[in-house]
């Protein structure tokens, strides 16, 4: 074969080694993409390492020597992950013992601070004595204050009329806590300035905010208490007889005070039952004299009571009396 015909094939296959070399380097390339994509996506320990990848094209061997050769050598950089990265994760570490308790180096006792740090008393023991105070102020309004002496004398002012629903029961127990009150207004706030407050305000101790308290509610009940029943209340209880008043504990105060309180209701009540039974008298006579013996003496009477009531302004002379009483 000449030289001449020789030519166009020598170009064809230069042609075809530089396309077998772009495809290889364009495939290393990708590569190189492909690997590094991958090692970005997942959370490296230690920083890549980069791999070079030669990939040297040349003249095949059976090509005759007419055509100069050239070699191309194509280097891509392949990443691989460092084998830090793909390390297992540590052994986990192994259970310790549990300990027991310390035991207290005292006896077992439990310890309730009343007073607060700064000496005001504590939140705690406030709200326990708001809740206490709640529970037992129905017994302390019942025992300790005018209320006893006032709704009796009013239960009996309704009974002495001849009504048995009217005022209610309700009507009757507002009307006496509002009475009662009215006149314990001062001994409340007397025992307000001396007991309560000082100990909200941490200057005294609880012990000492009980026994200043108590002593206008003491001075209150003896000045209404007779003497006999407390004598009574002490020789029930086996007790000497008080040197002074100051010496009388409140267990013998209080009882003492009641059955005064009651005593005096009911002589209230019966001055009040007098005008009352005149009237059922009279009209009872004036039924039988004229033989209306089937007629109810109280159907006729109750009109003429409750005239007299309100003629003579008879709530506000109960309610002055009932006052009165304590000044």
């Amino acid at each position: 074969m000449s030289r001449t015909a020789q030519a166009p094939a020598a170009e064809r296959a230069r042609l075809r080694r530089l396309v077998a070399g772009l495809l290889v380097l364009l495939g290393c390339v990708l590569l190189g993409v492909t690997v590094g994509a991958a090692g970005a996506s997942a959370a490296p320990r230690s920083a890549p390492a980069d791999v070079p990848v030669t990939v040297r094209v040349g003249v095949p061997s059976s090509v005759p020597a007419v055509v100069p050769v050239r070699t191309m050598t194509v280097t891509a950089v392949v990443r691989r992950e460092s084998t830090a990265a793909l390390a297992l994760p540590a052994a986990p570490a192994p259970p310790v013992t549990p300990t027991d308790p310390a035991t207290p180096g005292g006896p077992g006792t439990v310890t309730i601070g009343i007073n607060g740090v700064d000496g005001t008393p504590n939140s705690s023991i406030v709200v326990l004595l708001g809740i206490t105070l709640l529970s037992v102020a129905p017994s302390l309004l019942l025992m300790m204050t005018s209320f006893t002496k006032i709704f009796v004398v009013l239960a009996l002012t309704r009974n002495a009329m001849g009504l048995q629903g009217v005022p209610p029961n309700q009507v009757i127990a507002g009307l006496s806590l509002f009475l009662s009150l009215f006149i314990m207004g001062p001994v409340l706030s007397q025992v307000n300035d001396t007991g309560l407050q000082p100990y909200l305000h941490g200057s005294v101790t609880f012990s000492q905010a009980v026994e200043t308290g108590q002593q206008p509610l003491r001075t209150f009940m003896l000045k209404q208490t007779r003497q006999e029943d407390l004598a009574l209340m002490t020789r029930s209880a086996n007790l000497p007889n008080p040197k002074d008043e100051a010496a009388v504990p409140m267990t013998t105060l209080i009882p003492a005070f009641m059955l005064s309180e009651l005593r005096s209701a009911f002589i209230i009540g019966f001055v009040i039952f007098v005008p009352f039974l005149v009237i059922d008298l009279v009209v009872s006579s004036a039924l039988m004299s004229m033989g209306m013996m089937m007629l109810p003496p109280v159907m006729v009477s109750l009109p003429f009571k409750i005239l007299l009531f309100v003629l003579v302004d008879g709530w506000g002379l109960i309610v002055t009396a009932l006052v009165g009483s304590y000044r």
